[in-house]
Formats: C-alpha cells, structure tokens, sequence
C-alpha cells in the first residue's frame, strides 16, 4: 500500500539489492528497477547459491577476480529480464539494473595512475554495456570517472553517475555527459542519464563534524542537499528537448538513527525522479500504511536553509565523503575476492 502510494506521487522506486528473491518480492509490489555492488554481490555468494557455477567457473581456468565478474554479470543479467517489460513498456525510461564497474580502480593503496583509470573506466564501460538493453552502467563521482563521463556517453553508454556528494560533482558529470551526449552518431532518443545523489551519509557527517548546527537544522543537510541538486537538475535538462527523463537518484534512503522515522528520506523526496531504497527500508516503509504526497519540491523553513548555507562548507563535506566513500567502495570488492578465494578451496576440498 505505501508503496504504491509513494509510486502514485509521481516517483520511480529502485530497489538497492539484486538478490533473485527481493527482486522477484519487490516487483510485485511495483518496484520498476535495481542497482547492484559488490556487497550485494558477496551477500548472495556468502549464502550459497553460486557454489556449483564457482566450481565450474574455476574449472575453466577462471581467476578470483574473472570469476566474481562473471557472477555479477549474471545476476544483473538475470535482474534485467525481470525488469526488462517495464523498460519496454516504458520505452527506456524506466526499468534499468545499475552494473558497477571495477572498484579497485579507487583503491588508495594500488590504484593506477589517473589517466590509465580514466582509459580503464571507459573501456569497461563499453564492455559491460554492449548489448545490453536495460543496463546502466554505474560511474563513480571520482576525478577519474568524472574524466571518462564524456567519452562513455558518446559511446552510447548509458550512464549512472554515483557517489555524488556535493553540486560540484553533479555540475561536472552533468556537464560532461552531455557534452559526450551530443556527439553521438545515433542521435538522443535513446539518451538516458541519472545521477546519485547520496543523502543519509552527509547528514552522519554533519552530526559528527558540524555539530554548532541548531536541532532543526541538524539531520535536515542531506534533505536540503539534495533538493538543491534536484532543481538545478530540473532547470537544466526543462530547454533540451529530450525523448528521456535525465534524473536524480535519492541514493542512500536508509536511515541511519534508531530515533528517525524510517520514511525520512522516502518521505521528504516522494513525487519526483527515483529512489533507490534497500529492501529493508522499502519493506519498513511499506508496513507503514501510509498515504504519500509529492514534497520533493518543499524546502525545510528557510531559515533553516540559510543555516546550513552559513555553516556547512561543500568543498570540505565533499572532499571528507569522498575520502570515506572511496574506502567503502574498494574495500566490498577485495572481500568478494577474498570470499571467493576461499570458496574456491573449499569447495575443491569437498569435490
């Protein structure tokens, strides 16, 4: 019911998981697409159900790292076919599986040198989207992935630009795709962009590293954040005259304080663009019974907006988030190595 309420506002309702069963639950209940990362991907491994492929895998002479790339390519693949009528019905405005490309390309302690990642980013780009219909292909906000930005929408590469912290890095990979964009041989029909815009781990950030803010104003950075990012992004794109909707993803719904309702963020962005909500917020939102209303383009009283504008510095918060989500996003793809190393003895030993 709730769901569907937050649906009818007018938003699009992504789910942060690929797992085959919450997928398939989710669907049901109106979810029209998914997004995937290599905890996502280590979770459903941990449980079990690609052990035989491991093995088979393995038994072509398949590495760790080949290995962990052909399971996320299947289970993409595989959420893709559940969401793919949805993109058809749709005519490509909906329905993708976001695909995340090599995280160890950040990695802070043996990453490549800029321009070999930028190269590394594009030419992985093409490869994991050729020939896939509904797939976007995730793109960090880094300086590398911002630099390849241009060069993969040219390509036709259908691009979700994520770990955006602050306007900067929304202007420039905006800027950047659509640059790429219009020198495209097939035109822009099929031109589809989205970029996430992480809002629960800037309000962590200001709890622990802005605390002069007032109680109203405190946990309510995220939210103005955000909805900044989300007008400008309206602005922009209103003169263009595109077939598709270039949109922001509300990335990072799930609260992080026991004491916050747990339809904060869901509630504050409904009406507009897409949310891509793990399945434990989108199932706690959904035992909630709750009617939504469009409140995207509702501001927190401008007192409080002037607040955070005195008090919050974007070039720190930024630069802070993304020291911390670069770690957090290198870290969940050697564990999957890790874990499918040891699958890998394992599982030879009981052969």
């Amino acid at each position: 019911m709730s769901l569907r309420s937050l649906i009818a506002t007018g938003t699009k309702v992504w789910l942060d998981s690929i797992e085959p069963a919450e997928v398939k639950k989710n669907r049901a209940v109106g979810i029209t697409g998914a997004t995937s990362n290599p905890i996502i991907i280590t979770d459903i491994v941990k449980a079990g159900a690609f052990d035989d492929r491991i093995v088979a895998l393995a038994d072509r002479g398949l590495d760790d790292g080949a290995i962990a790339w052909e399971l996320t390519d299947q289970l993409v693949t595989d959420a893709q076919q559940v969401f793919l009528p949805v993109w058809e019905q749709e005519r490509s405005n909906n329905g993708y599986v976001s695909f995340e490309l090599d995280p160890l390309l950040e990695d802070v302690s043996g990453a490549p040198p800029h321009a070999e990642r930028v190269r590394r980013y594009v030419e992985l780009g093409k490869k994991w989207s050729a020939g896939r219909k509904n797939r976007m292909i995730k793109v960090p906000a880094t300086a590398a992935g911002l630099d390849a930005l241009e060069e993969l929408a040219a390509a036709g590469v259908t691009i979700n630009v994520t770990l955006v912290f602050s306007e900067r890095q929304y202007k420039v990979a905006r800027d950047n795709i659509w640059r790429g964009a219009q020198r495209r041989r097939n035109g822009l029909d099929a031109f589809k962009s989205v970029y996430s815009i992480f809002i629960s781990r800037v309000d962590v950030y200001t709890e622990k590293y802005v605390p002069e803010l007032s109680p109203p104003a405190q946990g309510q950075v995220g939210i103005v954040n955000v909805k900044k990012i989300w007008q400008m992004n309206q602005e922009f794109w209103r003169d263009k005259g595109l077939k598709l909707q270039q949109e922001i993803v509300f990335a990072s719904t799930g609260v992080k304080k026991k004491t916050d309702p747990p339809d904060k963020y869901v509630d504050a962005l409904a009406g507009s663009d897409i949310q891509t909500n793990p399945p434990a917020t989108n199932e706690a939102v959904e035992k909630l019974n709750k009617r939504f209303t469009r409140k995207v383009d509702q501001m927190p009283p401008r007192e409080v907006v002037e607040e955070i504008g005195r008090k919050v510095d974007q070039v720190k918060m930024e630069q802070k988030l993304m020291e911390e989500g670069t770690a957090k996003f290198a870290d969940p793809q050697k564990a999957l190595l890790k874990l499918i190393g040891e699958k890998r003895v394992s599982l030879a030993a009981a052969k």
